[in-house]
């Protein structure tokens, strides 16, 4: 008996606990879900869409803009016609080529089976529709169709500036997002804010009380003018595509700035996607390599070595090198030049313009590895540079007090260490800029209505002082000129430049056949309008920066020159 008792005790005690956990779950955990679907039995509620900002390019026109498109449904009780019929009917108008018969036929049997769902009332049968088709199908007059609009995202300039721009997707409640690039980035101020319209309705489904109705109107989002120079991007865009056809990369990217003012007058990178068709490419195709894609930089990196010892005063440019006459020895490693030949009594001047990685690592030894640690930190090197673009990541660089003598050698010359486009052109426009850090950007203004926000240059800290940065510009103008890319330089422009050819770091070694090809310059050197910077990956016809990379930024240096007025001054 007392076992009973007992046992009808534990038995009113589990039921008790079983009700309050319910109760728990019922009014804690799911309470927002029950009062939305308790709201939705007698209140009609749609969101209202806040149409999204346009992207401009800096003469005002659209590089991403919204267009009015529809989708179009079935009320699958309000057919009339056969659902084999209908099916028939529009299939022509939903496929780019009617005449494929394979095609079409499959067109047909997916909206059949659309419509053909059990306990099915509404259905979508597909989504963006120009007005053009949208009038073709309505022309039909078929009963049970009907058109819902929507905004949809176009891209006039197709694949040109894709990473640039990014693309709008959707999240898992549809509403519409901005994915990487100035997409991603500037999200929250392109989608503006939603509106809300709502009203009571009756147990049918019917508005009753016309006076109590709740509307909230949508607030549009802002426009993004940038500082992309489209005339330059179609440059740009028109060379590079030539140049990785011609030298058979694997891929490529190139970046115009201005040294200034750090506005982003052009960027391009290859293979590209189509942002408005973003779902037929591989994800790994999205990432913008000029932020989101490191690698070690070989020769270009000795200009930033070079500057920072002409600073710091750790050798000046008619310093003679006294091991240049062979290859140098660190700890165990034999230091050689790329082409096996030694310049004795080598001053500063001789190894920018030989590309002298035995001269680089007698520079770095007179620095010593705290001093360039500084300086490379200072130039930005192992942090984000900061420019206006979603997915910009920083590779690290070896703790200060951690370098061993072959690495601060090889660091010298641009190797054991990994860098971004976006921080070499950084880089880059510091020293065309006299030596101050300027911030990559992107976008000049916001623009809404009535109003117009201009986003202001982001000037640092000067990095160098003023006569570092003439002398290794100086140097850099004696390389373009006489270096071994000598032969396709613009014969009469200063260009200030240096190229870069660095081996793939692959498991431990370095690949000994492929090769990362670069050239960095601005130009005119005493008085820049533009710093740019060419990378092409995997060049099979020469694995020489001088032969592949050089050539390539000079071929878009020469329209630069003509669209800049720029006049040869020599």
């Amino acid at each position: 008996m007392q076992k009973r008792i007992l046992f009808l005790r534990f038995g009113v005690i589990a039921v008790f606990i079983a009700i309050i956990s319910r109760l728990f779950y019922w009014q804690i955990i799911q309470a927002k879900v029950l009062s939305k679907q308790a709201k939705s039995q007698h209140e009609l509620g749609q969101d209202i869409q806040a149409p999204r900002g346009n992207i401009l390019a800096n003469d005002g026109s659209w590089l991403a803009a919204k267009e009015d498109a529809y989708i179009l449904y079935a009320e699958i009780p309000n057919l009339k016609e056969s659902t084999k019929t209908v099916a028939n009917k529009i299939a022509p108008f939903l496929i780019e080529d009617s005449s494929d018969k394979k095609l079409l036929l499959e067109e047909v049997e997916r909206i059949q089976a659309l419509l053909d769902k059990k306990e099915t009332v509404w259905v979508a049968l597909i989504r963006r529709l120009t007005p053009q088709l949208k009038s073709n199908i309505e022309a039909l007059h078929i009963d049970g169709l009907g058109f819902e609009r929507m905004d949809i995202r176009v891209y006039p300039e197709a694949s040109s500036s894709a990473h640039l721009l990014g693309f709008v997707g959707k999240e898992e409640d549809g509403s519409d997002i901005g994915y990487f690039g100035l997409e991603g980035y500037y999200n929250l101020s392109l989608q503006g804010k939603q509106g809300f319209f709502e009203k009571e309705k009756d147990a049918l489904g019917n508005p009753i009380n016309v006076d109590n109705v709740k509307e909230i109107s949508a607030i549009g989002g802002v426009d993004l003018l940038t500082n992309i120079d489209k005339t330059i991007q179609m440059y740009v865009e028109k060379e590079l595509k030539k140049g990785l056809e011609k030298y058979s990369a694997s891929s490529g990217t190139v970046i115009v700035m201005n040294p200034k003012d750090g506005g982003i007058i052009a960027m391009s990178s290859f293979p590209s996607f189509e942002p408005d068709k973003y779902w037929n490419y591989s994800d790994d195709l999205f990432r913008n390599p000029v932020v989101s894609y490191s690698f070690e930089p070989g020769s270009i990196f000795k200009i930033f070595i070079m500057a920072s010892a002409l600073d710091s005063k750790s050798v000046k440019p008619d310093t003679v090198c006294d091991v240049c006459d062979g290859p140098y020895k660190v700890d165990k490693y034999s230091i050689e030049t790329w082409n096996n030949k030694y310049f004795p009594d080598s001053t500063m001047i001789d190894v920018i313009v030989h590309s002298d990685n035995v001269g680089m690592s007698f520079v770095s030894d007179k620095m010593g590895s705290d001093l360039l640690y500084d300086y490379l930190r200072k130039f930005g090197f192992g942090d984000v540079t900061g420019i206006d673009l979603q997915g910009e990541f920083s590779p690290k660089i070896r703790e200060k007090g951690s370098w061993n003598i072959v690495d601060l050698a090889t660091a010298s010359f641009g190797q054991g260490i990994a860098v971004t486009p976006i921080q070499l052109i950084k880089a880059g426009a510091i020293i065309a800029n006299g030596g101050v850090d300027i911030t990559p950007q992107v976008v000049d203004k916001l623009q809404g209505v009535g109003w117009v926000y201009d986003i202001k240059p982001q000037l640092g800290q000067r990095v160098i002082g003023e006569k570092a940065a003439k002398d290794i510009t100086a140097m850099m103008v004696e390389a373009a000129k006489n270096g071994e890319a000598k032969w396709t330089a613009l014969r009469g422009f200063k260009v200030a430049g240096k190229t870069g050819t660095a081996q793939i770091p692959i498991a431990g070694h370095y690949d000994s056949e492929k090769t990362i090809a670069s050239f960095i310059g601005f130009a005119p050197a005493d008085n820049p309008k533009f710093v740019m910077l060419v990378t092409l990956q995997e060049p099979k016809s020469s694995p020489w920066a001088s032969e592949t990379a050089a050539p390539l930024w000079f071929s878009i240096a020469k329209d630069l020159f003509s669209y800049y007025k720029i006049q040869p001054s020599e």
